[in-house]
């Protein structure tokens, strides 16, 4: 059940996130992995600034979500140069 309930999270952060990032999306299964990644980058990166969102859903999406945005900006700088 957890496994799902991380996959879910995953893809709205990620389609969460390409809605922010316009023009990033990556289809069902390239949001779910930017949005499972992005959770892990997302609370990598808050916790070193020392900012929590909530253990809840909604914060779990939203940390999910800035995560995303963080590996979509990497990407498209990367892959735009090219």
């Amino acid at each position: 059940m957890e496994i799902l309930l991380t996959v879910i999270i995953g893809a709205i952060a990620g389609w969460l996130g390409s809605k922010i990032f316009e023009g990033s999306s990556l289809g069902l299964l390239g949001n779910i992995i930017v949005g499972i990644l992005g959770g892990f980058i997302g609370y990598w990166a808050l916790g070193k600034l020392g900012i929590s969102l909530g253990g809840g859903l909604i914060g779990a999406i939203l940390t999910g979500a800035i995560g995303a945005i963080i590996i979509l900006a990497i990407l498209n700088l990367v892959f735009k140069g090219k």
